[in-house]
């Protein structure tokens, strides 16, 4: 489990605003479980914590709980011990049901990779240029780590907190939030292509360079590397979608 304090967390914890507050509180609990913030058999925060971090109140909290425990995501037990669960993780979607799920959500595809390399971008030559804490480059080595040594049904969600610590570490909130949301929609889309040993091999070779560059305040590699890594997804994601 990731712990509630992580950057990975904060993005996804973070306040609620107060239109389509039941909506976009499902939402972010459905994050959590994405990412593996709370991972399957892992508990949520204490609905006092967790409704103070979004922002939410109880009752808003607990109808949302309600809507992902009707759809068997999560299941709560009361007691010593007891709390909210992660039941299971949302099974793989087909290439059609991505597809729509792109569609209702009114995002083109091409608005939302450029969207998501904009952001990223960014990110990363920021942290080129202003340079890092021996604790913070501590955090993206073992970001990369983690993601080394997951297997296909792990990787993307490491990889997606790999991406979104990049974005976190910039100091900049709404960096972090924008890209948390956007990874949402991509890895919707990308769930409907399992990924290949090889695939993993790169993105690893990817993720130590993007670091590599950053650690050596190397801002045009830092974004040569990451425009690298972005550009085989983004290629995978036209074959699939267009």
């Amino acid at each position: 489990m990731i712990p509630f304090r992580d950057p990975a967390a904060d993005a996804v914890f973070r306040r609620v605003r107060a239109d389509n507050a039941l909506e976009v509180t499902v939402e972010r609990l459905m994050c959590a479980i994405r990412l593996g913030v709370v991972p399957p058999g892992g508990r949520f925060p204490a609905e006092r914590d967790l409704s103070s971090r979004l922002g939410v109140s109880r009752v808003t909290l607990r109808e949302a709980i309600r809507v992902l425990r009707e759809r068997g995501h999560v299941r709560s037990r009361r007691g010593r011990g007891g709390g909210t669960f992660v039941a299971a993780l949302p099974p793989r979607p087909t290439p059609d049901e991505a597809r729509r799920g792109l569609g209702a959500h009114g995002t083109a595809l091409e608005d939302l990779l450029a969207f998501r390399r904009t952001l990223e971008t960014g990110a990363v030559v920021r942290l080129a240029e202003t340079g890092l804490s021996v604790d913070q480059h501590d955090l993206l080595d073992r970001r990369v780590g983690v993601a080394a040594g997951a297997g296909p049904a792990d990787y993307r969600r490491c990889d997606t907190v790999f991406h979104i610590t990049l974005a976190q570490l910039t100091g900049s909130e709404w960096a972090a939030a924008a890209l948390t949301d956007a990874r949402m929609r991509i890895n919707q889309l990308m769930d409907a292509a399992p990924p290949s040993e090889g695939g993993l091999a790169a993105s690893d070779g990817e993720h130590r360079r993007i670091v590599g560059a950053v650690r050596a305040r190397d801002p045009e590699a830092a974004r040569l590397a990451l425009g690298g890594h972005l550009a085989r997804v983004e290629r995978r994601l036209r074959e699939l979608f267009t």
